[in-house]
């Protein structure tokens, strides 16, 4: 079997890559040649662990291909799944402009039936967007050729998004045909013989159960980022709280970690999407709109925190900071908490040093010179004012506490991913501050000068 993959971001690489590792030939197209260049040559544009070794070997093996020319990738193939961006449009709803662009470039090029995928996530009711504009390239050309469309949304998490691919929860797939159901089971047997299941549905519920998942989890955080935030005012613990609740098998324990705000590619625009969808349809979701409200708040906590401590002057102040991609094992910064926080440091007139182990290029792209960037975790805490962590990186759980009261200045941290025990962290010295834990009656600051 021949597929085409259209669009070489994270979704179009991972998808393709985890394809061809099971022996389907894979051509990915994109419109970029410089990308496309690096990609031949084994430069990855995207940060994911295995990926760049499984892209590279599966090259060698002549599975997977790479081209800017989309009608070379059509002229022999059985699927062509559509892996290109939608980003957010001003009034929040899903750009379609570049999914409907590889729709019409599909009618252009194809020769003989064709299955045509979407594998981007896309609004309800595009499937029938991207028939209208295939068709109306094949009337173009006045020929008659077959195709179906389907949907076949992503649910990868970064960091994590081959073991995702290879072994999914489950596979969801929205078909109109016998034909496109038969060949989607048949490409994506090699996935389902452990057991993990493929669900056949109509294309509108694929297209609605893609948002409706992502919108879910973003309820799951900012539910129980809000019941920190009151943990914290009535005096009650969110990490004791949490057990409590999630210990009942009806609610479970993913995704209710207090923290910072979610952020990245998926959760915040598919919620805001989601919203723009059913505004469109005069509905108003009214439980996802305060699901966006909390999250955009969240994001200032931990610098509230930090303004608090101070007494409200930061400037010349030195903030060491700990993680800036918007979760680990990823170098994601796109909505990330840390662009927030970063932005209202430096308009308070503080200096930022910060360390994160993969996502320093990228925040360069954002802040430049702005701020020092540390190549250690322990060398941003050199003459620093206090610590704040972002993300909840592996390699800083388990710290040294001693080098870190000798390199700070004030012994004060603000853990914005509660990683760390207050116990402990008393004991060693510091001030501590965490998400939906009270912490100033049982803390006292030390004496330190506001300014320079």
């Amino acid at each position: 079997m021949n597929i085409t993959i259209i669009g070489s971001g994270y979704v179009g690489l991972v998808t393709g890559a985890c394809f061809s590792e099971v022996g389907i030939n894979v051509t990915c197209v994109d419109v970029d040649q410089q990308k496309i260049d690096n990609l031949k040559n084994g430069i990855i544009p995207i940060y994911e662990p295995g990926l760049e070794k499984m892209i590279t070997r599966n090259m060698n093996k002549g599975r997977l291909h790479f081209t800017t020319k989309i009608s070379d990738a059509l002229r022999c193939s059985d699927v062509v799944f559509i892996s290109v961006g939608t980003p957010p449009d001003e009034d929040g709803s899903a750009d379609l402009k570049y999914v409907i662009q590889v729709a019409r470039d599909c009618g252009k090029h194809m020769n003989d039936y064709t299955l045509v995928v979407t594998k981007s996530t896309v609004p309800v009711g595009t499937s029938l967007k991207v028939k209208n504009a295939i068709k109306e390239e094949l009337d173009k050309r006045k020929v008659n050729i077959d195709f179906d469309v389907a949907s076949n949304p992503e649910f990868l998490k970064e960091g994590a998004a081959i073991d995702d691919f290879l072994k999914p929860d489950r596979i969801v797939v929205g078909v109109e045909s016998t034909r496109a159901e038969e060949l989607l089971n048949t490409l994506y047997k090699p996935f389902t013989l452990n057991g993990h299941p493929i669900i056949f549905m109509d294309v509108i519920s694929a297209e609605m159960t893609k948002y409706a998942a992502n919108s879910m989890l973003a309820t799951k955080i900012s539910f129980i980022n809000d019941i920190a935030n009151l943990c914290e005012i009535v005096g009650a613990d969110i990490n004791k709280v949490r057990k409590g609740i999630t210990s009942d098998t009806r609610i479970g324990n993913k995704f209710l970690y207090p923290g910072i705000g979610y952020g990245g590619s998926c959760f915040p625009k598919d919620v805001q999407a989601l919203i723009r969808t059913g505004e469109e349809f005069e509905y108003e979701l009214k439980v996802l709109k305060a699901v966006e409200a909390v999250n955009k708040s969240q994001k200032s906590v931990l610098f509230n925190k930090i303004m608090k401590y101070y007494d409200g002057d930061l400037k010349g102040k030195t903030v060491a900071l700990w993680g800036l991609s918007f979760k680990p094992q990823t170098d994601d910064m796109r909505e990330a908490p840390s662009l927030e926080i970063i932005k209202k440091l430096l308009l308070a007139g503080a200096n930022i040093r910060a360390y994160d182990p993969v996502a320093l290029n990228e925040a360069k792209h954002h802040f430049e010179n702005t701020i020092t960037y540390c190549e250690d975790q322990y060398e941003t805490l050199i003459n620093a004012d206090c610590l704040a962590v972002l993300t909840e990186w592996s390699e800083f759980r388990i710290p040294n506490f001693k080098i870190m009261h000798k390199l700070l200045n004030v012994p004060a941290i603000f853990d914005g991913r509660n990683i760390y025990d207050k116990s402990e962290l008393k004991k060693n010295g510091f001030d501590y501050f965490c998400i939906g834990v009270n912490t100033d009656s049982d803390v006292l600051r030390p004496e330190v000068s506001l300014s320079y």
